[in-house]
């Protein structure tokens, strides 16, 4: 593996932990959010991570992200009857989202993110050694 490839999967690998920032940022959002109907109601979403592979080696590329999915945690059920969305029986539909979950996703990923902040960084600094090394 060059070390020219190391920018290429460390930038795959911002962009995949940029999607997971967003989306649990989106949920944070909508954690307190409540509908009148259960198709309605927001649903926690993950993003789906993939390896890349250049097609050419067993080396990997980088990271991809699939696609979005929906949690299949059950959808929470209030009793509020004097909410404006409440149905007829007084019921209104909270997300599944879980605030101690986001905020772990949260840390993790921009964790993550810096790690290949730093991985570029430090690539770059190898190749601008290696510039140097004939002087």
């Amino acid at each position: 593996m060059s070390l020219f490839n190391v920018f290429g999967i460390s930038g795959s690998a911002l962009h995949a932990q940029s999607v997971r920032l967003n989306t649990t940022a989106s949920n944070l959002a909508n954690a307190d959010s409540v509908s009148s109907s259960v198709n309605a109601v927001y649903r926690a979403r993950q993003p789906v991570f993939e390896t890349l592979d250049d097609g050419s080696s067993d080396a990997v590329a980088g990271v991809g992200v699939a696609g979005i999915v929906e949690s299949t945690t059950p959808l929470g059920r209030e009793y509020r009857p004097g909410h404006p969305l409440a149905d007829k029986d007084g019921f209104v539909w909270t997300p599944n989202v879980n605030p101690v979950e986001e905020m772990a996703n949260m840390i993790s990923a921009s964790r993550a993110y810096q790690t290949n902040v730093e991985v570029a960084e430090t690539s770059k600094q190898m190749l601008l050694r290696t510039l140097t090394l004939g002087d």
